[in-house]
């Protein structure tokens, strides 16, 4: 991850540059030689930016900490953060949306960024994620398995179908399937329980939290950050590992302090606020 970000990094300062330049386009040879220390010198030299981030929001917390973080170390620069869920953020941007940079629960929104030509270089692994089961405190419904989810009459909270966390969901939940004490038609005795689809998976949270909904499955960093919802583990086999990337997005009128920002997400000072909040190193 760091060889990649490393290159991402020069890349962009390199089409920074030619766009300083006239438009000129640096060679693949120039860019590769500029690698090592690309890194800390955009950090560096990045001058002070309002920057708009687009978080997923599985993120906000996170987000919330950096802000503060990032702030007082690179004074003058202020970070105006959006969560939302990624598929809505990554159409907004899509849209005109004025962002520079995008943080997105999955690779596939920011990968629809770089291919449509929206972003600047290759998305950058930052974080990763597992999958858990939540249910109220009170757990009315007595679920202790997430074999309880295709009980019938329990209502099971959802995310909308274009939400990263369902493309999870869904995958956990046909890998449960196949495990040998699960019955064949799990995955649709689960999908006849959901009573509900939410914008994004912290709306699933608050409906759990709620007591409106029996259970949801959320990312494990969720469910840590709840006071109110208790878990029940989902077996090692069948979980379904996320993984976590950014762009800077290509119409930003700071490049330069996007990619300064998005480097140190990336790098040691970022990893550890993710850390704090349950966040996975990046695989």
């Amino acid at each position: 991850m760091k060889l990649r970000l490393a290159v991402l990094v020069s890349v962009l300062l390199s089409v920074l540059a030619a766009c300083s330049n006239g438009g000129a386009s640096p060679t693949a040879s120039t860019a590769t030689s500029a690698a090592p220390t690309a890194a800390t010198s955009a950090a560096r030299s990045a001058a002070p930016a309002t920057l708009t981030l687009y978080g997923a929001a599985s993120l906000k917390g996170v987000l919330d900490k950096v802000k503060t973080a990032y702030e007082a170390a690179n004074p003058g620069t202020t970070l105006t953060i959006s969560t939302d869920s990624s598929a809505t953020l990554e159409t907004q941007i899509e849209q005109g949306a004025p962002a520079d940079v995008f943080l997105s629960a999955d690779t596939t929104n920011p990968k629809k960024l770089v291919d449509k030509g929206l972003a600047l270089g290759a998305a950058v692994t930052f974080a990763g994620n597992k999958l858990t089961v939540i249910v109220p405190t009170a757990n009315p419904a007595g679920i202790t398995s997430p074999k309880d989810l295709a009980k019938a009459g329990v209502k099971v909270i959802a995310a909308g179908d274009a939400v990263p966390i369902t493309k999870y969901a869904t995958q956990l939940v046909a890998n449960l399937a196949k495990e040998a004490d699960y019955a064949a038609d799990f995955a649709a005795r689960y999908a006849a329980n959901i009573a509900s689809k939410e914008d994004n998976v912290k709306a699933v949270v608050a409906k759990i939290e709620l007591g409106e909904g029996d259970a949801g499955i959320v990312y494990v960093t969720d469910a840590k950050a709840s006071t109110k919802v208790t878990t029940v583990d989902v077996p090692d086999t069948a979980n379904v590992p996320a993984t976590y990337a950014g762009v800077v997005v290509k119409a930003s009128k700071n490049a330069a302090a996007a990619l300064a920002f998005l480097t140190w997400f990336a790098g040691p000072d970022g990893q550890a606020i993710l850390g704090t909040f349950g966040f996975l190193p990046p695989s």
